[in-house]
């Protein structure tokens, strides 16, 4: 059974802080199929679609804001002043918000007690974001150091474990030899993984962060997409993580947006 967005504690929403927005939708665009339309909030930011489904939204802000061109996974969260101070409470860091996005709902952006970047998100989501089916995204990937204290953080913070708010228990989470698995309903929404990794290290890959992979029928087609519009391939960002069904491979695109390609095999 598909995830549903608007659950508390589930991941409801991507986006991608970008330098040249045009750009950013001719590479998507080509890679990951997606047509793009503009929203609310003005001509310096769009929606990327895939089959109608809206998937993630691409700003052009990473220069007006000073921060790193990156993707940002929101998780939905029934009062985002809550949230804020639960992420507080454990270590985290709150770098904006909460900030209001009338008339949909409320943001914050944080980093985890490793550094690895978040969003929380209080309001209104698209009933049709979905992950896990085919539209993208696929699922969910945290790089860090021990992903068992990532998981008691993000337990915390998100209600994983003890319902949310007074609901009952929503996920399962499964400890799998260095990995945490974050399930609902046997459907995998995120895979937390032990590793290498350094907030300081020169190579961003190496990281305590969030990866997004999005689903692709043809994995060669689209790492051709990738490096003909300028974007390169990460392979040394992939050893030592297990892999899904299928193959995959991390790519950056031109501006420096770092994410994985999944090859799902049907049948």
């Amino acid at each position: 059974m598909p995830l549903t967005a608007d659950e508390p504690g589930a991941p409801c929403w991507l986006s991608l802080a970008v330098r040249d927005l045009g750009a950013a939708e001719e590479f998507y665009g080509a890679v990951l199929g997606w047509t793009f339309r503009h929203g609310p909030l003005g001509h310096g930011f769009s929606v990327g679609e895939r089959d109608g489904v809206p998937v993630a939204g691409i700003g052009e802000v990473a220069d007006r804001m000073s921060v790193p061109v990156a993707w940002t996974v929101y998780f939905a969260v029934a009062d985002a002043d809550a949230a804020v101070a639960r992420i507080r409470e454990r270590g985290g860091t709150v770098g904006v918000g909460p900030v209001a996005y009338p008339p949909r709902g409320r943001a914050a952006l944080a980093t985890d007690v490793e550094g690895a970047a978040f969003g929380v998100w209080e309001g209104r989501v698209s009933s049709r974001w979905r992950i896990g089916e085919h539209q993208a995204p696929a699922w969910l990937e945290l790089h860090t150091r021990n992903a068992f204290d990532a998981a008691l953080f993000y337990g915390g913070v998100l209600n994983w474990v003890n319902g949310t708010e007074g609901a009952p228990q929503r996920f399962e989470v499964s400890y799998e030899d260095e990995q945490v698995v974050l399930r609902r309903q046997g459907t995998p929404v995120a895979r937390l993984n032990s590793g290498p990794a350094e907030a300081a290290s020169p190579q961003p890959q190496l990281r305590p962060r969030w990866l997004v992979h999005f689903r692709v029928p043809d994995l060669e087609r689209a790492k051709t997409a990738v490096l003909d519009l300028g974007g390169h391939l990460v392979p040394e960002a992939d050893h030592g993580w297990p892999a899904p069904e299928g193959r995959r491979t991390t790519v950056r695109d031109p501006q420096g947006g770092l994410f994985t390609l999944d090859e799902w095999l049907e049948g």
